[in-house]
């Protein structure tokens, strides 16, 4: 990570004139991370999102908390080294979406030798301290329970700690957070034009309602895969200024998703003969998550990525390498590609481009932050760095605040009482929500625990039995729970429910999905998610 400053120190007094202190572009994971911690320091703040939070890369991820094991061989010890350290922040701030994962790496010596990778994991253990995951080890696979759907060439493996994280679910808690703190969060609502001079910014919005114009005094370009057409289009910096000065890098990952090939609950890491690894990971009870693929893309859309046929070939494949049973594309059931905007660094190899992230501050006019790069694991710690960096901008530094701060239903204790383990506790509010609720059945109690933690009572609210919640508008979906999506949570139609707030998708029928669909727009709530909730932002506009 690093901090680029151009030009002096902008200085620019909150006031009349400024409808918000920071607006920021992208409802990404670096956006709404940014909101929440700026909101959180008693910035004004406005968040403004083309689509669906999480629509884009912050849910195509292959959805780990993890230092990046495989960045040690490019020499990434900063990086991973922040990863790893952000880890167990994450996993105590909301045990609901984030849980620690296992992860066994059967041994394959054409391709890396044993004593480097014990080396590797050796560094891995030690570069940052573990409260709550465990340390690596050798296991036979002879006798180990991962052992059983491996060909039995794998005699050896090694297994070591990381998390995993419901990552689109993240992003629309951060959102919440910022919200809750006072934070504005528009989503479908582009932004089409941003004009700057000295005084602040002019931003036009467009969205459900039409066009708006808002006066910020800074700018925040979260805008991920956009971010520099954001810079070479949408913003208009002042006469003779290049507000982009840097390139991004556009790389596709695509994941596909087989049934479930083993019922233990171990994820697996396989090294490639190009050098490259795939992860094959527990999903959704009923299936298993392969992937990732590198592929650099140019002169696309970045929101048009989807997976080829050579992808899923790729998958199968690697996987099947190591897969007693073939993989073959003929099990996929569903796939999804996402485009990591990476810092350019001149690397030839995708794979080997930095997953670290720079901030880019400009000040020569109304203060400019650019955010480029960066993964999921190190969002909160991004987030802090951009709001100690806004906050200088302004001349109105304010203490971060956002280590050990839970994320919205993170806080089990009014459930459980005192906290010990992040994991640990989950069952044991698993536990209390069917103690209240004992009419929940298992499966369902569990998925609206691992959903909404404890504000899964704001669901269930006194419901005395399973009727109480409303007609099934799907097997398992009840009336109440999409309400309470719309009201609190920007859903707006049945993809933003199926695919980005749960996976449910991935479980029903295709006339169950359509039903789904066909009752939020029977039941459509007004735009931006209840205009109600929202402050007269724009109140003092004709």
């Amino acid at each position: 990570m690093g901090i680029e400053v151009s030009a002096v120190p902008f200085s620019s007094q909150s006031g009349s004139g400024h409808d918000c202190d920071v607006l920021i572009v992208g409802g990404g994971i670096n956006g709404c991370g940014i909101a929440r911690d700026l909101a959180g320091r008693g910035f004004r703040v406005l968040l403004c999102e083309k689509d669906d939070l999480a629509s884009h890369t912050s849910s195509s991820s292959t959805k780990l908390i993890h230092g990046g094991l495989r960045y040690l061989e490019y020499y990434e010890f900063s990086l991973v080294r922040k990863a790893l350290q952000e880890r167990e922040v994450l996993l105590k701030s909301a045990p609901h979406i984030m849980w620690p994962l296992r992860f066994v790496m059967p041994h394959d010596p054409a391709q890396r030798p044993a004593w480097m990778i014990r080396i590797g994991l050796f560094m891995y253990d030690h570069l940052a301290r573990r409260e709550v995951l465990p340390a690596s080890r050798g296991i036979d696979l002879r006798e180990h329970v991962a052992g059983e759907p491996l060909k039995k060439e794998f005699k050896r493996g090694f297994v070591y700690s990381d998390g995993w994280v419901d990552d689109a679910r993240l992003v629309v808690l951060n959102a919440m957070d910022a919200r809750e703190r006072g934070a504005q969060v528009l989503t479908r609502t582009r932004c089409v034009s941003a004009v700057r001079d000295a005084g602040g910014w002019s931003v036009v919005l467009e969205g459900p309602g039409g066009q708006r114009e808002v006066r910020a005094r800074a700018v925040v370009n979260a805008a991920g895969p956009w971010a520099e057409s954001f810079l070479r289009g949408v913003a208009r910096p002042a006469a003779g200024e290049a507000l982009a000065t840097k390139s991004l890098r556009l790389v596709k990952g695509s994941h596909i998703v087989v049934p479930r090939i083993f019922t233990h609950d171990h994820a697996y890491i396989f090294q490639n003969p190009d050098k490259r690894i795939i992860f094959a990971i527990p999903y959704q009870d009923s299936f298993t998550l392969i992937g990732t693929t590198d592929i650099e893309i140019a002169g696309d859309d970045p929101g048009a990525a989807h997976i080829e046929k050579d992808e899923i070939d790729y998958l199968c494949v690697q996987a099947s390498r190591y897969f007693d049973k073939p993989v073959t594309p003929a099990d996929v059931v569903w796939t999804y590609s996402g485009v990591r905007p990476l810092l350019d660094d001149a690397s030839g190899d995708p794979s080997a481009v930095t997953r670290d992230y720079l901030l880019e501050s400009n000040t020569s006019a109304a203060p400019l932050l650019s955010v480029w790069g960066g993964k999921i694991t190190t969002f909160r710690k991004l987030a802090e760095d951009a709001a100690d960096e806004v906050s200088r901008m302004l001349g109105e530094p304010r203490p971060a605040w956002t280590d050990g701060a839970f994320l919205a239903g993170g806080d089990l204790s009014p459930w459980i009482g005192q906290a010990s383990r992040p994991d640990a506790d989950f069952e044991r509010f698993v536990d209390a929500l069917h103690a209240r609720y004992p009419w929940l059945g298992g499966m369902l109690g569990r998925r609206l625990a691992r959903a909404y933690g404890a504000r899964v009572d704001r669901i269930l609210g006194d419901a005395k039995s399973v009727s109480d919640l409303g007609a099934q508008v799907a097997p398992g979906l009840y009336e109440a729970e999409l309400r309470y999506l719309q009201r609190e949570e920007w859903a707006q139609t049945g993809e933003d429910v199926l695919w980005r707030r749960s996976k449910l998708g991935l479980h029903l029928a295709p006339a169950a999905r359509e039903q789904v669909e066909q009752w939020m727009l029977s039941h459509a709530a007004p735009p931006n998610n209840n205009e109600a909730r929202k402050e007269a932002i724009f109140a003092a506009q004709p």
